[in-house]
């Protein structure tokens, strides 16, 4: 009969509020079997606590609705808008259009030159990867192992470069890249140290080479994606003008991002940051579902702010931003000291998403000529 009891007892409870159940499994300590002793004992929360919990889970399940609702208004805007996804990849990026009731249309790649001219480029700068930790110590050898399988690399590319699929025009600099690589390796193998004054000679003679491919590769890229998105303009007619465009980057490819670039000149100044969006990731590399994630959340958001405030692109800045910077500027004030921030910017506003402030110094790799 004891097993019985407990067992109603314990069905009883596990029906009952947590908060009900604190007193009645106290009172059932002493019956425990032995084998729960270990972890048996009293469990005590706050009414504190217990009303936290619930407020706070209810920002848990926000996201959870958030991501229900994001697949219908996913569906709802597809099914009217055209959708452009530009996203970054190591062939030089991929574009793909969504239209309205027909499957997704993925463009042609970038030219494979494109991928040989920063193949080449980018030997130069692996390369030093592999010897700029061991400057000027002489006493550590382990660089060469890793060098010394670079250099086969390096080789069995230089040997076989004339058969590569690119302008005749453009063979020579890759040439002499490839044969700098080379040489600047043996030097250092053949010295078994690698001394900065090598570093900076091997540096200037591959520098100019290297602005020539940089630059190549950029115009065969942009001509490429420039053909792409025109087409596709054409191809929308009137629809274009209801067209969402987005493009991913990250820290070091937010200024002058190309692929966003070059949708901005078929969208025009006044889609920036309306129509056409540019959205930082965390990695080079996202998917097309992520980046269709991002769109409907940022589109649909603007619902929220037009219904709540009044405006519709309020959503698209940090909601606490403003009464945040109020606040920076009375701590600042309090604590003597001055408040730096940018200029406040309308909420409507169709500057690029990038660095737009004049300062001194270079812009580009020809400025530094």
């Amino acid at each position: 009969m004891g097993s019985v009891r407990r067992a109603t007892v314990w069905l009883v409870a596990a029906l009952l509020p947590l908060d009900l159940m604190m007193p009645l499994r106290a009172g059932l300590a002493a019956d425990l079997p032995p084998y729960m002793a270990p972890i048996a004992g009293t469990t005590t929360t706050t009414p504190a606590e217990v009303a936290n919990q619930n407020v706070l889970a209810l920002n848990n399940a926000m996201f959870d609705l958030y991501s229900n609702s994001s697949t219908i208004f996913q569906r709802n805007l597809l099914a009217q808008h055209p959708v452009i996804l530009a996203l970054f990849s190591g062939a030089g990026g991929r574009f793909i259009l969504y239209r309205p009731g027909q499957p997704p249309l993925e463009a042609p790649p970038v030219p494979l030159v494109y991928q040989l001219l920063k193949s080449s480029g980018h030997s130069t700068m692996a390369l030093t990867e592999v010897v700029l930790p061991y400057l000027e110590n002489p006493s550590n050898k382990s660089w060469r192992a890793p060098l010394l399988a670079y250099r086969s690399r390096m080789q069995s590319a230089l040997d076989t470069l004339d058969a590569a699929d690119m302008p005749a025009e453009w063979r020579p600099t890759l040439h002499t890249i490839l044969q700098n690589n080379v040489a600047f390796m043996d030097e250092c193998l053949k010295n078994d140290v690698i001394t900065l004054a090598a570093m900076q000679a091997f540096a200037a003679k591959q520098s100019p080479e290297l602005k020539k491919v940089i630059s190549w590769a950029a115009q065969t890229q942009v001509a490429h994606w420039m053909d792409v998105v025109g087409e596709w303009k054409k191809m929308l007619g009137d629809d274009w003008d209801k067209t969402y465009a987005a493009s991913n980057t990250i820290y070091v490819t937010r200024q002058n991002n190309i692929l966003f670039s070059v949708l901005a000149q078929y969208f025009g100044p006044e889609a920036i940051n309306d129509r056409l969006l540019l959205i930082e990731t965390t990695s080079f590399t996202t998917t097309p579902n992520d980046m269709l994630e991002s769109v409907m959340r940022i589109v649909s958001d603007r619902s929220v702010g037009a219904i709540f405030f009044g405006n519709d692109r309020l959503m698209d800045y940090e909601l606490m931003g403003g009464d945040a910077r109020n606040a920076i500027i009375a701590e600042t004030n309090r604590r003597g000291m001055k408040a730096f921030l940018p200029p406040a910017v309308p909420f409507g506003s169709h500057q690029w998403p990038m660095l737009i402030t004049p300062g001194s110094g270079a812009t580009s790799l020809n400025d530094m000529e």
